[in-house]
């Protein structure tokens, strides 16, 4: 028989490991440690250093002042007095190293029940009509590409330029962000409905709806869309948004498969859009910075490129796509949520489709022990 993931609440400990605060009874102790990256540097240390003075540059993230960029929190390393926090965000975010960046692989998770069938089928619609709209299209090259020049390629329908690259993504991500933000509303509710704690659900959920919304924001500095753009992304978030609320209240199972299905697919676009560019046929990206809110985020380096950024948000993607086949795979009104305190590494996630629940459930055990005994689990 299955073990049961009990939902209850872990009380305060002050640790100085990498976990996720105020989820579920955690609260201050944790306050300050926002990144939930396994293998980089816990605090969002602006280290932007000039070529020709030798100083950090000084300045707020490019959302805006945060409290943080005063000073730099007491407990990090300083090597210089100019160092400071930078550009943090409120919600957990992915930092990754370059080695988590690669490691990233194209997965699917077949389907094994009807649920699974019906959640798989409407990804595969869903994603015929973001094509359709968002004109993306990925024909296999002719034999003789290489002694064709990429305008022709591009002529010929084999290849897209960036302009038709940001359309697509910029749909995609207008879209993303949705599941996320209505699936925490309804926990949200439901939480107040009964009168009780939500398992940690709520924090994963809204953590995965604004990290999509930075993805859109990152690529919005590299393209302004048009009005009729816009107004098919506003139909198309309309029909979206309430068309998943209402199959959330029916099947939040299916839900989440279906998310887990759709960030699949994300995967294999970012892949073949980080392929184009390192084959060079995105000239126009090659060589492009990194937009500043980029770095930011991402706590990219200073001479990060577009091919970092496109890195970064595959990497996102496959988080998506990991902790939501996990989340399908347990029982949604009694189980914990196994990611409430930490992730796993992004190997792990970059190669694994999912948890099932007996993982989940230990996995969740190894978080609660790192917590009552500062040490990982055995």
């Amino acid at each position: 028989m299955k073990t049961p993931i009990a939902a209850r609440a872990l009380p305060m400990y002050g640790a100085t490991f990498n976990i996720r605060p105020a989820t579920l009874g955690l609260g201050a102790a944790f306050a300050s440690q926002r990144t939930f990256a396994t293998s980089v540097s816990r605090y969002n240390v602006n280290t932007n250093t000039s070529k020709n003075t030798g100083q950090e540059r000084v300045g707020p993230g490019t959302e805006g002042l945060h409290m943080k960029d005063t000073a730099a929190p007491s407990s990090v390393p300083v090597k210089s007095p100019d160092r400071i926090v930078k550009g943090d965000w409120v919600l957990f975010h992915p930092v990754y190293t370059p080695d988590e960046l690669r490691a990233c692989q194209v997965l699917h998770r077949e389907c094994k029940t009807m649920s699974d069938s019906v959640a798989y089928g409407f990804v595969k619609l869903a994603r015929w009509a973001f094509d359709l709209v968002s004109g993306y299209k990925h024909k296999p090259l002719p034999p003789n590409a290489s002694s064709m020049s990429i305008e022709q390629l591009r002529k010929e329908g084999c290849l897209m330029d960036d302009g038709q690259w940001l359309k697509r993504i910029l749909f995609l991500e207008s879209i993303a962000a949705v599941p996320g933000m209505v699936a925490a509303t309804l926990r949200h509710l439901r939480s107040l409905r009964l009168m009780r704690r939500d398992s940690g659900w709520i924090h994963t959920l809204l953590e995965e709806a604004e990290n999509e919304r930075m993805h859109l924001m990152t690529f919005m500095t590299l393209k302004n869309p048009s009005i009729l753009f816009r107004a098919m992304v506003l139909g198309a978030q309309g029909i979206f948004y309430n068309a998943f609320f209402f199959s959330y209240l029916i099947s939040p199972q299916t839900c989440h498969r279906f998310v887990g299905h759709l960030e699949e697919e994300a995967v294999i676009t970012y892949t073949r859009c980080i392929q184009e560019i390192e084959a060079g046929r995105i000239p126009e990206w090659t060589n492009r910075p990194a937009p500043e809110i980029a770095k930011d985020y991402w706590r990219l380096g200073p001479d990060a490129k577009i091919l970092d950024v496109i890195y970064a948000v595959r990497s996102d993607e496959s988080t998506h796509r990991f902790v939501n086949h996990s989340l399908a795979n347990l029982k949604y009104g009694t189980d914990v949520n196994p990611f409430a305190l930490q992730e796993p590494d992004m190997t792990t996630k970059g190669s694994t489709i999912c948890f099932d629940r007996n993982q989940s459930v230990n996995y969740l055990e190894k978080s609660k022990k790192l917590i009552h005994d500062g040490a990982p689990a055995a």
